[in-house]
């Protein structure tokens, strides 16, 4: 789980995975990932008959739960989790690291000062996962588990199918090093980055780098030529990101670092720290998919929008990508499920599935015998 961003284009003072999207159970972001992780374990023990093997209670399903967090919420997203006996996950499944962190840069190359004494730093970018997880030892912790499989996913897409079983079976199928979900874009000003090819090998292509006129680009049915979606979705098998960890302490420029404008707080002439009202600074940001052309093999499976991809990035009320829209995107995916197991709704109101009740639609057959009620004042949770 890559979680280093803060909700601040929330209005949303911490972590962004400790922010609750408003529905029923008013579970967080943190505790939605974490309990399908826990869903899966039982479903995994279920499938395997681990509860009696041959006369004796064989050992749980146990899959470990890995947060990249930066220096600015370690403690504070740690201490959540303890706070919350880690939603059910056994605390030393649960890991956490931080990532790295670089200076923030004036347009001139000059390193901004937040204050008289202090330098401005930021995280490096969901790229800095490769050097993060060797540093912190974490890749010799999971390769001494055995794992072998490793799935990545952003902290702000609440719907997404945590260690999706769907997706780990279709790369290992495939004999993937590395694998990648993707949506089809909903228009081509979209604002996300695109499968395509660079220099003859697989590619993403971030959207502030594809320009419009590429981005606009249709085939001869009118369907975008660069239409996959990339929804930071990601497979890699451990021995990729153990390479790729190695190839960037050798060779740096393996992950160049990309350029973001920001607005960033800095020392003013008095040593005080001023908070400008435009970009006055850039921040330098390694993207996690910049590894992907050194991998011998990948995949793509592209999946459903309604499904998979509910993206938490601006504030409530907005039109897109906010909590509201990703509330009614999981609101109407779960009625969904309601109706396959034969059931109905009445009333229209939100419906909310609990993870610990269902990961993708099953075990519900015997719950939606009776009509089901959801109504603006009185939602439904099953849980």
């Amino acid at each position: 789980l890559v979680c280093w961003v803060v909700g601040t284009s929330l209005g949303f003072d911490g972590p962004k995975g400790m922010y609750d999207i408003g529905l029923p159970i008013k579970a967080t972001l943190f505790q939605m990932y974490a309990q399908r992780v826990k869903r899966l374990e039982m479903m995994a023990d279920e499938a395997a008959g681990r509860f009696q093997l041959g006369g004796m209670r064989a050992p749980p399903t146990e899959i470990p739960f890995v947060v990249m967090t930066s220096p600015l919420n370690h403690e504070t997203t740690t201490n959540y989790f303890a706070q919350n006996s880690y939603f059910g996950l056994k605390e030393e499944q649960v890991r956490f690291f931080p990532q790295g962190t670089l200076p923030a840069l004036t347009p001139e190359g000059k390193i901004v000062m937040t204050n008289g004494s202090t330098l401005s730093e930021a995280p490096d970018g969901n790229g800095g996962i490769y050097d993060a997880l060797r540093v912190s030892g974490t890749l010799d912790v999971l390769e001494a588990r055995g794992v072998r499989s490793v799935h990545v996913f952003s902290v702000d897409n609440a719907i997404c199918k945590v260690c999706d079983p769907l997706f780990i079976g279709y790369c290992l199928g495939q004999g993937a090093a590395v694998g990648n979900k993707v949506v089809w874009k909903a228009s081509a000003g979209e604002k996300v980055g695109v499968v395509a090819k660079r220099n003859g090998r697989p590619a993403i292509i971030e959207y502030s780098e594809l320009g419009e006129e590429m981005a606009a680009k249709v085939d001869a049915e009118g369907k975008l030529l660069y239409g996959a979606g990339n929804i930071c979705n990601h497979y890699f098998t451990l021995a990729f990101l153990r390479q790729v960890a190695t190839a960037y302490r050798e060779s740096p420029q393996v992950l160049p670092y990309h350029l973001a404008k920001k607005k960033v707080p800095y020392a003013g002439e008095d040593g005080n720290t001023v908070v400008p009202e435009t970009p006055n600074a850039v921040k330098l940001e390694a993207f996690i998919f910049d590894s992907f052309p050194l991998a011998a093999s990948s995949a793509i499976l592209e999946v459903n929008r309604e499904e998979e991809f509910s993206p938490v990035k601006n504030a409530p009320g907005a039109a897109s990508d906010s909590p509201d829209t990703a509330r009614a995107m999981i609101a109407a995916l779960h009625a969904s499920w309601i109706a396959k197991a034969g059931g109905s709704l009445e009333g229209g109101g939100v419906v909310e599935i609990s993870p610990l009740v269902s990961y993708g639609g099953e075990g519900l057959k015997g719950r939606t015998g009776a009509p089901l009620v959801a109504t603006a004042d009185a939602p439904l949770l099953l849980e």
